[in-house]
Protein backbone atom coordinates (compact mmCIF):
# COMPACT_ATOMS: atom_id res chain seq x y z
CA UNK A 1 0.00 0.00 0.00
CA UNK A 2 1.60 3.36 -1.14
CA UNK A 3 1.38 5.88 1.72
CA UNK A 4 0.49 9.81 0.66
CA UNK A 5 2.52 12.07 2.60
CA UNK A 6 0.24 14.74 4.13
CA UNK A 7 1.24 18.31 3.81
CA UNK A 8 1.59 19.27 7.54
CA UNK A 9 0.75 22.86 7.13
CA UNK A 10 -2.99 21.19 5.93
CA UNK A 11 -2.84 18.05 8.07
CA UNK A 12 -4.80 19.93 11.06
CA UNK A 13 -8.07 21.26 9.12
CA UNK A 14 -10.08 18.49 7.82
CA UNK A 15 -11.75 21.24 5.60
CA UNK A 16 -10.31 21.23 1.92
CA UNK A 17 -8.71 24.69 0.63
CA UNK A 18 -12.09 25.01 -1.95
CA UNK A 19 -14.26 25.09 0.89
CA UNK A 20 -12.48 27.63 2.87
CA UNK A 21 -14.30 30.95 2.86
CA UNK A 22 -12.05 33.56 0.51
CA UNK A 23 -11.63 37.09 0.14
CA UNK A 24 -13.58 38.44 -2.77
CA UNK A 25 -12.41 40.52 -5.49
CA UNK A 26 -13.88 43.74 -3.97
CA UNK A 27 -12.43 42.96 -0.76
CA UNK A 28 -8.52 43.00 -2.14
CA UNK A 29 -9.36 46.06 -4.77
CA UNK A 30 -10.72 47.70 -1.43
CA UNK A 31 -7.74 46.99 0.56
CA UNK A 32 -5.18 48.31 -2.54
CA UNK A 33 -6.92 51.88 -3.44
CA UNK A 34 -6.87 52.44 0.72
CA UNK A 35 -3.60 50.66 0.29
CA UNK A 36 -2.71 53.60 -2.56
CA UNK A 37 -4.26 56.40 -0.62
CA UNK A 38 -2.22 55.99 2.22
CA UNK A 39 0.78 55.98 0.81
CA UNK A 40 -0.35 58.57 -1.20
CA UNK A 41 -0.74 60.78 1.47
CA UNK A 42 2.49 60.24 3.54
CA UNK A 43 4.22 61.03 0.09
CA UNK A 44 2.15 63.91 -1.28
CA UNK A 45 1.41 65.69 2.49
CA UNK A 46 2.80 64.31 5.49
CA UNK A 47 6.51 64.23 3.83
CA UNK A 48 6.45 67.87 2.82
CA UNK A 49 5.02 69.14 5.66
CA UNK A 50 7.41 67.70 8.27
CA UNK A 51 11.05 67.08 6.33
CA UNK A 52 13.15 69.89 5.54
CA UNK A 53 14.08 70.52 2.10
CA UNK A 54 17.12 68.75 2.44
CA UNK A 55 15.51 65.43 3.80
CA UNK A 56 12.56 65.92 1.36
CA UNK A 57 15.79 66.03 -1.11
CA UNK A 58 17.02 63.09 0.67
CA UNK A 59 13.85 60.85 -0.10
CA UNK A 60 13.49 61.82 -3.69
CA UNK A 61 16.90 60.34 -3.86
CA UNK A 62 15.27 57.03 -1.93
CA UNK A 63 12.71 56.63 -3.97
CA UNK A 64 14.25 56.57 -7.37
CA UNK A 65 16.56 53.68 -5.80
CA UNK A 66 12.70 52.05 -4.62
CA UNK A 67 11.73 52.54 -8.47
CA UNK A 68 15.22 50.17 -9.14
CA UNK A 69 13.68 47.96 -6.11
CA UNK A 70 10.30 47.23 -7.79
CA UNK A 71 11.81 46.13 -11.10
CA UNK A 72 14.02 43.87 -9.03
CA UNK A 73 11.39 42.22 -6.98
CA UNK A 74 9.21 41.79 -10.39
CA UNK A 75 12.16 39.84 -11.97
CA UNK A 76 13.83 38.19 -9.00
CA UNK A 77 11.11 37.79 -6.60
CA UNK A 78 8.40 36.98 -9.17
CA UNK A 79 10.47 35.19 -12.26
CA UNK A 80 13.20 34.19 -10.25
CA UNK A 81 16.20 35.94 -11.72
CA UNK A 82 18.79 37.48 -9.33
CA UNK A 83 19.46 40.21 -11.44
CA UNK A 84 22.90 42.16 -10.36
CA UNK A 85 23.53 44.52 -12.65
CA UNK A 86 20.24 46.87 -12.65
CA UNK A 87 23.37 49.65 -12.37
CA UNK A 88 23.71 49.66 -16.23
CA UNK A 89 19.87 50.34 -16.82
CA UNK A 90 19.99 53.02 -14.16
CA UNK A 91 23.12 54.19 -15.30
CA UNK A 92 21.48 54.62 -19.23
CA UNK A 93 18.77 56.23 -17.73
CA UNK A 94 20.61 58.59 -15.92
CA UNK A 95 23.13 59.74 -18.45
CA UNK A 96 20.58 59.73 -21.23
CA UNK A 97 19.05 62.48 -18.94
CA UNK A 98 22.09 63.86 -17.77
CA UNK A 99 23.34 64.17 -21.46
CA UNK A 100 19.90 66.24 -22.45
CA UNK A 101 20.15 68.74 -19.26
CA UNK A 102 24.19 69.33 -19.78
CA UNK A 103 23.10 70.76 -23.79
CA UNK A 104 20.33 72.44 -22.16
CA UNK A 105 22.54 74.48 -19.41
CA UNK A 106 24.93 75.03 -22.10
CA UNK A 107 22.41 76.39 -25.12
CA UNK A 108 21.80 75.82 -28.64
CA UNK A 109 24.79 75.26 -30.64
CA UNK A 110 27.47 74.96 -27.71
CA UNK A 111 29.39 72.22 -26.25
CA UNK A 112 28.91 70.65 -21.87
CA UNK A 113 31.37 73.05 -19.57
CA UNK A 114 33.23 69.43 -19.27
CA UNK A 115 34.02 69.16 -22.86
CA UNK A 116 35.59 72.58 -22.90
CA UNK A 117 37.43 71.87 -19.43
CA UNK A 118 38.89 69.02 -21.34
CA UNK A 119 40.23 70.32 -24.38
CA UNK A 120 39.71 66.85 -26.10
CA UNK A 121 37.06 67.63 -28.21
CA UNK A 122 35.97 71.01 -31.32
CA UNK A 123 32.95 70.06 -31.59
CA UNK A 124 30.17 67.71 -30.21
CA UNK A 125 30.11 64.45 -30.95
CA UNK A 126 27.54 63.15 -33.41
CA UNK A 127 25.77 60.34 -30.31
CA UNK A 128 25.12 63.64 -28.25
CA UNK A 129 23.65 65.47 -30.95
CA UNK A 130 20.12 63.62 -30.64
CA UNK A 131 19.99 63.89 -27.00
CA UNK A 132 19.66 67.83 -27.58
CA UNK A 133 15.79 67.34 -28.21
CA UNK A 134 13.72 66.14 -25.47
CA UNK A 135 11.59 64.34 -27.83
CA UNK A 136 14.47 62.00 -28.22
CA UNK A 137 16.16 62.34 -24.72
CA UNK A 138 12.78 61.41 -22.63
CA UNK A 139 11.76 58.27 -24.47
CA UNK A 140 15.39 57.55 -24.60
CA UNK A 141 15.65 56.80 -21.07
CA UNK A 142 12.99 54.57 -20.93
CA UNK A 143 13.72 52.77 -23.95
CA UNK A 144 17.34 52.64 -24.31
CA UNK A 145 17.42 50.14 -21.25
CA UNK A 146 14.80 48.44 -22.15
CA UNK A 147 16.57 47.46 -25.80
CA UNK A 148 19.83 46.65 -23.97
CA UNK A 149 17.72 44.22 -21.36
CA UNK A 150 16.04 42.86 -24.84
CA UNK A 151 19.02 42.38 -26.57
CA UNK A 152 21.07 40.23 -23.59
CA UNK A 153 17.84 38.46 -22.36
CA UNK A 154 17.10 37.18 -26.16
CA UNK A 155 20.75 36.04 -25.73
CA UNK A 156 20.51 34.54 -22.18
CA UNK A 157 17.68 33.17 -21.85
CA UNK A 158 17.12 31.02 -25.44
CA UNK A 159 20.94 29.50 -24.14
CA UNK A 160 18.45 28.30 -20.98
CA UNK A 161 20.73 30.49 -18.60
CA UNK A 162 19.76 31.22 -15.36
CA UNK A 163 21.02 30.79 -11.56
CA UNK A 164 24.49 32.03 -10.49
CA UNK A 165 25.31 32.17 -14.31
CA UNK A 166 22.80 35.16 -15.03
CA UNK A 167 23.76 37.11 -12.31
CA UNK A 168 27.24 36.71 -12.81
CA UNK A 169 26.58 38.01 -17.14
CA UNK A 170 24.59 40.79 -15.50
CA UNK A 171 27.13 41.77 -13.26
CA UNK A 172 29.67 41.51 -15.25
CA UNK A 173 28.31 43.87 -17.70
CA UNK A 174 27.89 46.75 -14.52
CA UNK A 175 31.29 45.95 -14.55
CA UNK A 176 32.00 46.27 -18.24
CA UNK A 177 30.00 49.79 -18.84
CA UNK A 178 31.75 51.61 -15.30
CA UNK A 179 34.84 50.57 -17.20
CA UNK A 180 33.76 52.18 -20.86
CA UNK A 181 32.33 55.25 -19.00
CA UNK A 182 35.49 55.86 -17.09
CA UNK A 183 37.44 55.41 -20.34
CA UNK A 184 35.79 57.89 -22.95
CA UNK A 185 36.37 60.91 -20.42
CA UNK A 186 36.40 63.33 -23.38
CA UNK A 187 32.65 62.67 -23.89
CA UNK A 188 31.31 61.01 -20.63
CA UNK A 189 33.35 62.52 -18.03
CA UNK A 190 35.29 59.85 -16.81
CA UNK A 191 35.43 59.13 -12.75
CA UNK A 192 33.30 62.45 -12.35
CA UNK A 193 30.69 61.38 -14.57
CA UNK A 194 28.21 64.58 -15.31
CA UNK A 195 28.30 66.77 -12.69
CA UNK A 196 27.10 70.40 -11.90
CA UNK A 197 23.40 69.61 -13.59
CA UNK A 198 21.10 73.39 -12.90
CA UNK A 199 18.51 72.81 -14.56
CA UNK A 200 15.14 70.78 -15.21
CA UNK A 201 13.78 71.44 -18.55
CA UNK A 202 13.52 75.54 -18.19
CA UNK A 203 13.49 75.12 -14.45
CA UNK A 204 16.44 76.04 -11.89
CA UNK A 205 17.76 73.40 -9.66
CA UNK A 206 19.15 75.41 -7.32
CA UNK A 207 15.60 76.60 -5.99
CA UNK A 208 13.70 74.99 -3.28
CA UNK A 209 10.37 75.40 -4.89
CA UNK A 210 11.34 73.51 -7.49
CA UNK A 211 13.42 70.75 -5.76
CA UNK A 212 10.27 69.93 -4.62
CA UNK A 213 8.27 69.56 -8.14
CA UNK A 214 11.00 67.28 -8.49
CA UNK A 215 10.10 65.27 -5.67
CA UNK A 216 6.19 65.39 -6.25
CA UNK A 217 7.12 64.11 -9.96
CA UNK A 218 9.67 61.41 -8.41
CA UNK A 219 6.51 60.11 -5.22
CA UNK A 220 3.82 60.08 -8.19
CA UNK A 221 6.36 57.79 -10.55
CA UNK A 222 6.67 55.57 -7.90
CA UNK A 223 3.51 55.14 -7.22
CA UNK A 224 2.21 54.64 -10.84
CA UNK A 225 4.83 52.07 -10.78
CA UNK A 226 3.77 50.59 -7.76
CA UNK A 227 -0.08 50.04 -9.90
CA UNK A 228 1.24 48.93 -13.00
CA UNK A 229 3.42 46.15 -11.18
CA UNK A 230 0.28 45.25 -8.90
CA UNK A 231 -1.75 44.93 -12.42
CA UNK A 232 1.03 42.63 -13.88
CA UNK A 233 1.03 40.27 -10.57
CA UNK A 234 -2.66 39.79 -10.45
CA UNK A 235 -2.97 39.17 -14.36
CA UNK A 236 -2.50 35.63 -15.88
CA UNK A 237 0.83 37.15 -17.03
CA UNK A 238 1.70 37.27 -13.71
CA UNK A 239 0.64 34.19 -12.48
CA UNK A 240 3.15 32.33 -15.84
CA UNK A 241 5.91 34.35 -14.32
CA UNK A 242 5.57 32.62 -11.19
CA UNK A 243 5.12 28.86 -12.63
CA UNK A 244 7.96 29.75 -14.79
CA UNK A 245 10.30 30.37 -11.64
CA UNK A 246 8.64 27.44 -9.64
CA UNK A 247 8.87 25.09 -12.86
CA UNK A 248 10.39 25.93 -16.08
CA UNK A 249 10.27 22.50 -17.54
CA UNK A 250 6.77 22.20 -16.51
CA UNK A 251 5.31 25.37 -18.41
CA UNK A 252 7.68 24.33 -21.45
CA UNK A 253 5.63 21.03 -21.73
CA UNK A 254 2.35 23.42 -21.72
CA UNK A 255 3.15 25.23 -24.40
CA UNK A 256 4.43 28.16 -23.36
CA UNK A 257 7.59 29.71 -23.84
CA UNK A 258 9.48 29.91 -20.56
CA UNK A 259 11.95 32.45 -22.48
CA UNK A 260 9.75 35.14 -23.94
CA UNK A 261 8.01 35.32 -20.43
CA UNK A 262 11.18 35.29 -18.34
CA UNK A 263 12.22 38.29 -21.35
CA UNK A 264 8.82 40.43 -20.54
CA UNK A 265 9.66 40.99 -17.16
CA UNK A 266 13.79 41.76 -17.34
CA UNK A 267 13.02 44.15 -19.78
CA UNK A 268 10.41 46.32 -18.05
CA UNK A 269 12.94 46.36 -15.07
CA UNK A 270 14.86 47.49 -16.90
CA UNK A 271 13.01 50.11 -18.26
CA UNK A 272 12.03 51.05 -14.46
CA UNK A 273 15.89 51.34 -13.57
CA UNK A 274 16.28 53.37 -16.87
CA UNK A 275 13.47 55.53 -15.50
CA UNK A 276 14.54 55.60 -11.74
CA UNK A 277 17.94 57.04 -13.08
CA UNK A 278 16.54 59.74 -15.39
CA UNK A 279 14.56 61.25 -12.28
CA UNK A 280 18.04 60.67 -10.04
CA UNK A 281 19.71 63.41 -11.94
CA UNK A 282 17.46 66.41 -11.48
CA UNK A 283 17.18 65.08 -7.91
CA UNK A 284 20.54 64.86 -6.45
CA UNK A 285 21.96 66.49 -9.73
CA UNK A 286 25.19 64.65 -10.74
CA UNK A 287 25.43 60.97 -12.39
CA UNK A 288 28.63 59.15 -12.12
CA UNK A 289 29.97 55.58 -12.93
CA UNK A 290 30.51 54.91 -9.00
CA UNK A 291 26.25 55.60 -8.71
CA UNK A 292 25.64 52.35 -11.35
CA UNK A 293 28.31 49.70 -10.77
CA UNK A 294 28.57 46.72 -9.30
CA UNK A 295 28.59 48.02 -5.92
CA UNK A 296 25.32 49.86 -6.08
CA UNK A 297 23.71 46.65 -8.43
CA UNK A 298 24.33 44.86 -5.70
CA UNK A 299 22.96 47.41 -3.29
CA UNK A 300 19.80 47.09 -5.07
CA UNK A 301 19.49 43.73 -4.50
CA UNK A 302 20.27 43.90 -0.79
CA UNK A 303 17.01 46.36 -0.19
CA UNK A 304 14.72 43.86 -2.03
CA UNK A 305 16.18 41.20 -0.15
CA UNK A 306 15.82 43.16 3.41
CA UNK A 307 12.23 43.84 2.22
CA UNK A 308 10.80 40.93 0.85
CA UNK A 309 11.41 40.11 -2.96
CA UNK A 310 8.25 38.17 -3.68
CA UNK A 311 5.97 41.14 -2.31
CA UNK A 312 4.62 44.17 -3.54
CA UNK A 313 5.54 46.85 -1.20
CA UNK A 314 8.63 44.88 0.46
CA UNK A 315 11.02 46.05 -1.78
CA UNK A 316 10.09 49.72 -1.61
CA UNK A 317 10.28 49.85 2.13
CA UNK A 318 13.86 47.58 2.33
CA UNK A 319 15.60 50.13 -0.40
CA UNK A 320 14.02 52.98 1.28
CA UNK A 321 15.04 51.73 4.30
CA UNK A 322 18.82 50.81 3.49
CA UNK A 323 19.29 53.46 1.19
CA UNK A 324 18.23 55.97 4.44
CA UNK A 325 20.51 53.70 7.16
CA UNK A 326 22.97 54.16 4.68
CA UNK A 327 23.07 57.59 4.80
CA UNK A 328 22.34 57.76 8.61
CA UNK A 329 24.80 55.15 10.09
CA UNK A 330 27.77 55.99 7.57
CA UNK A 331 27.96 59.07 9.22
CA UNK A 332 28.76 57.99 12.39
CA UNK A 333 30.33 55.38 11.70
CA UNK A 334 31.90 55.66 8.03
CA UNK A 335 34.43 53.06 8.12
CA UNK A 336 32.44 49.82 9.23
CA UNK A 337 28.55 50.17 7.96
CA UNK A 338 29.83 48.32 4.96
CA UNK A 339 30.18 45.79 7.58
CA UNK A 340 26.99 46.55 9.20
CA UNK A 341 25.01 46.20 6.16
CA UNK A 342 26.56 42.73 4.78
CA UNK A 343 25.40 41.63 8.50
CA UNK A 344 22.04 42.88 8.11
CA UNK A 345 21.74 41.21 4.80
CA UNK A 346 22.94 37.93 6.13
CA UNK A 347 20.50 37.96 9.36
CA UNK A 348 18.13 38.53 7.28
CA UNK A 349 18.83 35.73 4.89
CA UNK A 350 19.48 33.39 7.46
CA UNK A 351 16.46 34.48 9.73
CA UNK A 352 13.93 35.34 7.85
CA UNK A 353 14.32 34.15 3.89
CA UNK A 354 10.85 36.04 3.22
CA UNK A 355 12.26 39.60 4.27
CA UNK A 356 10.61 41.79 6.54
CA UNK A 357 7.37 41.63 5.08
CA UNK A 358 7.35 38.11 6.50
CA UNK A 359 7.19 39.58 10.07
CA UNK A 360 3.33 40.41 9.18
CA UNK A 361 2.85 37.04 9.47
CA UNK A 362 4.80 36.08 12.04
CA UNK A 363 2.94 38.69 14.08
CA UNK A 364 -0.57 37.03 12.79
CA UNK A 365 0.44 33.79 13.69
CA UNK A 366 -1.79 34.10 16.76
CA UNK A 367 -2.64 30.02 18.14
CA UNK A 368 -0.42 28.61 15.87
CA UNK A 369 -1.71 27.63 12.58
CA UNK A 370 -1.62 30.52 10.58
CA UNK A 371 1.90 30.99 9.19
CA UNK A 372 3.19 33.45 6.88
CA UNK A 373 3.73 32.13 3.15
CA UNK A 374 7.54 31.47 2.50
CA UNK A 375 6.92 29.32 5.64
CA UNK A 376 3.80 27.49 4.59
CA UNK A 377 5.43 26.65 0.99
CA UNK A 378 8.78 25.37 2.26
CA UNK A 379 7.21 23.12 4.40
CA UNK A 380 4.61 21.80 1.32
CA UNK A 381 7.68 21.31 -0.48
CA UNK A 382 8.92 18.97 1.74
CA UNK A 383 6.20 17.09 2.35
CA UNK A 384 5.71 16.46 -1.30
CA UNK A 385 9.81 15.45 -1.66
CA UNK A 386 9.02 12.90 1.37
Amino acid sequence: MTTVARDPVTAADPTPPAAKPAAGPSRHRFRAVAGFAFGAALLFAVAPLLLSDFRLSLLAKYLCVAMVAIGIGLAWGRGGMLALGQGVFFGLGGYAMAMHLKLADAGPGNMPDFMLLYGQLDELPLWWRPFASPWFALPATVLLPMAVAFVLGSLVFRRRVRGAYFAILSQALAAAMVILLIGQQGTTGGTNGLTDIQGFFGYDLDDPVNQRMVYFIIAGTLLALLALTRHLMQSRYGELLVAVRDGEERVRFLGYDPATVKLVAYVVAAGMAGLAGALFVPAVGIISPAMIGIVPSIEFVIGVAIGGRATLLGPVLGAVAVAWARTALSERFPGTWTYLQGLLFVVVVAFLPGGLASLVGLLRRGDGERRPGWLRRSRRTEAEAS
